[in-house]
């Protein structure tokens, strides 16, 4: 195993070091605007790329392929570390995978913290979930991986910084789209500009009968935003947003068996119990900023709500059950703040930035019997809080013109309270309970800048995890609150180089990395919806990362991203069956390839394909079922019009041209073997969109 990942490595660095240079050479002298200064904000404050000790991407999500932005897989294509678990199910969130963080999440975004233009989308807890994002927004996606990511605190095995671009004109624009069974979505979106203010919203219609039967799906979204210049170069920043999903159908997963008789089938129980799920997310925030000379904050205070009905495929009629029918309410809050200082007397060469985050998460959870798609009689009825509060520091100090290091500590203090109010003598016990954690982290990375093109890098951190309160909210031996599951504890270390082109449109990346953790929390068990978690012992994974993109003509562009890592489990003591097996849900291998053609330069045509390569992945901590390998390809047409103030844009896009059958997400140790999540065949879709500038 060691000499195969040393192979693969050496492979890696073969294929960065050859593809670098042939940059400079064929590409042209007028893109050299556009990477001149690749600013990244993901590191907590404004760092120009190839000074960042760290492996961050970002991609514009024009990059991407046209298509109908119903799922965060379209704008998280092609970014190394990244595994896109897209479910083919409205009613279960794309799950998200960083280098192994997430692999667990029986639905959501676990380990990853996921940002709206500063404002956290991720609970207290460490939760999120991808379906109360508007992805019509975001302009640019910035992946932020490794030990610089321990500075954002609990669950941050990385940091997904989704970030909109503010209108640069009053304009309206109306499109719609369709595709296979029925797909279709609609939006309306308007901007108005004048002076120092801004206000632009989003409106987005989708409507599906689903890839299978029991799974349509509607979905209303509204994003309101607003913009302020003040005086002294203060800017305030308004944001509402709505999401609101009456209806997801929930078809059910399969198991293999099923999958490879036909992978198109439905899960029976869906129909019998009437599966689905209903959201209702509301997200209000106010950011104020100001940049000075030497001195720059920025102040950030969120509320929202969210509201779930979820139907299980079970009756979930025990006493001692917790319903199959689930009614949560979930209120959240929280303010950010930081400054950034950076002293005169040092020139510019050191910046020191402090911070706080304080974020409050009220749950009250109800649990009914699941009378075949009525609810029945009470079975849960319990209240759960969580707060958190942190403190951190960040400092950037030049110590040579070439050598930057940078150095952060964060210290947390959360607490989990369960109040339960469903207790029946004898039969229903008070579950109520509560747990304190109280931890730190810490990072400290250099830059080392060979030249005005070349920069080299290394980091190491120390981080944690805590369980989510979903995840404490269950145990195998009883019920009520896990007593024993305690946090992660997370080591990691990365080394890397990067290349940027001061000539031309160019830029490459490779990183080492390894993250080793104790009391990794993995998934114990999962039956129909109730899912326990446990500490392991010990796992480790390491690998490599390599994107890069240049331009091998004026008229075509590469763009690919690649991940090879192993993911194992290490030195079992509780269950030495389990040492040196393969970490459920993560894949050892992930490539991603983009050819765009663009035979104008005025971006009045582009045609794109893809390819897209992923290994087997396990579905148990055994490793006797595994979903298997695939390679998929896909291709996109899309054109402009301009007359006047009048834009015009069509699109044609084409997934899984070669209608391969394969599996699109694993539901990790799934007691009932219902692990495979397929995906559906080749996919035909289509767009127009109509745009009026004033």
């Amino acid at each position: 195993m060691q000499r195969k990942t040393h192979y693969r490595l050496a492979l890696f660095a073969s294929l960065f070091i050859t593809a670098c240079p042939a940059v400079a050479d064929t590409a042209s002298q007028a893109d050299a605007d556009f990477i001149e200064r690749i600013v990244v904000t993901a590191t907590r404050t404004e760092q120009p790329w190839l000074n960042s000790p760290a492996s961050v991407d970002t991609v514009s999500v024009t990059e991407q392929l046209p298509g109908m932005r119903s799922d965060m897989a379209e704008i998280l294509a092609g970014i190394p570390g990244v595994q896109i678990d897209t479910r083919y199910n409205f009613a279960q969130d794309t799950r998200i995978i960083l280098r192994g963080f997430g692999a667990r999440a029986a639905f959501g975004v676990r380990g990853i913290l996921m940002r709206l233009d500063g404002v956290p989308l991720s609970m207290p807890d460490g939760q999120a979930q991808t379906s109360s994002i508007f992805i019509d927004e975001p302009s640019q996606v910035e992946v932020l991986r490794g030990p610089i990511a321990a500075v954002y605190g609990n669950a941050a095995g990385g940091i997904i910084n989704l970030q909109g671009q503010p209108a640069a004109s009053s304009y309206m624009a109306i499109s719609h789209a369709i595709g296979a069974n029925d797909r279709q979505r609609s939006s309306l979106e308007a901007a108005l500009v004048q002076d120092a203010f801004s206000v632009s919203g989003h409106y987005a219609r989708f409507r599906t009968d689903g890839d299978r039967e029991h799974a349509s799906a509607e979905r209303d979204q509204y994003a309101l935003r607003a913009t302020y210049q003040l005086v002294n170069n203060i800017e305030l920043i308004a944001r509402a947003d709505d999401n609101n999903a009456p209806l997801l159908q929930d078809p059910g997963s399969l198991t293999p068996r099923q999958w490879r008789e036909n992978s198109a089938q439905t899960f029976t129980g869906a129909a019998r119990f009437n599966t689905r799920k209903s959201i209702r997310h509301r997200q209000q925030s106010v950011t104020v900023n100001q940049q000075l000379s030497h001195f720059d904050w920025q102040v950030a205070v969120w509320n929202g709500m969210r509201e779930i009905e979820q139907y299980l495929p079970f009756r979930g009629d025990a006493v001692t059950s917790s319903g199959a029918v689930i009614d949560l309410e979930r209120d959240f809050y929280g303010m950010h703040g930081q400054v950034n200082w950076r002293p005169e007397a040092f020139s510019a060469r050191w910046q020191l930035s402090l911070g706080t985050d304080i974020e409050r998460q009220k749950d009250t959870r109800q649990g009914f019997v699941n009378n075949f798609g009525e609810a029945g009689e009470l079975r849960r009825d319990e209240t759960g809080r969580v707060a958190k509060n942190d403190i951190y520091a960040l400092s950037t100090l030049a110590l040579t013109d070439k050598l930057t290091w940078l150095a952060g500590l964060r210290v947390s203090n959360l607490s989990f309270d369960v109040s339960d109010r469903y207790i029946i003598a004898g039969l229903s016990p008070d579950d109520s309970g509560q747990t304190r954690y109280q931890e730190s982290s810490w990072t400290s990375g250099l830059n080392y800048q060979l030249t005005s093109e070349w920069a080299l890098f290394t980091a190491v951190g120390d981080g944690f995890e805590t369980p989510t309160l979903t995840e404490l909210a269950y145990r195998n031996d009883g019920t009520g609150l896990n007593p024993d599951l305690g946090p992660a504890l997370i080591t990691q270390y990365e080394a890397g180089i990067k290349w940027l082109s001061t000539n031309a449109k160019g830029q490459a990346q490779l990183s080492l990395f390894r993250v080793d953790s104790d009391n990794e929390i993995v998934v114990d068990q999962s039956i129909d919806g109730r899912t326990t978690y446990r500490n392991a012992a010990q796992t480790e994974r390491e690998g490599a990362e390599l994107s890069w993109r240049y331009q091998l003509h004026p008229a075509l562009q590469l763009r690919s991203a690649a991940t090879l890592m192993t993911a194992r489990y290490k030195d079992q003591q509780q269950n030495g069956t389990l040492n040196g097996l393969s970490i459920p849900g993560i894949a050892d291998s992930n490539v991603f390839i983009q050819a765009n053609y663009r035979p104008w330069h005025n971006d009045k045509l582009r045609a794109a394909i893809v390819a897209q390569y992923r290994s087997r992945v396990a579905t148990s901590d055994s490793n006797d079922e595994f979903a298997p390998s695939y390679m998929l390809w896909h291709a996109s047409l899309d054109a402009k019009q301009k007359n006047g103030n009048w834009q015009f844009s069509q699109w044609l896009r084409l997934d899984n041209i070669l209608d391969k059958d394969y599996v699109g997400s694993v539901v990790v140790n799934q007691s009932n073997g219902r692990s495979f999540e397929p995906a559906p065949g080749r996919q035909l879709s289509a767009g127009m969109r109509v745009e009026r500038r004033f």
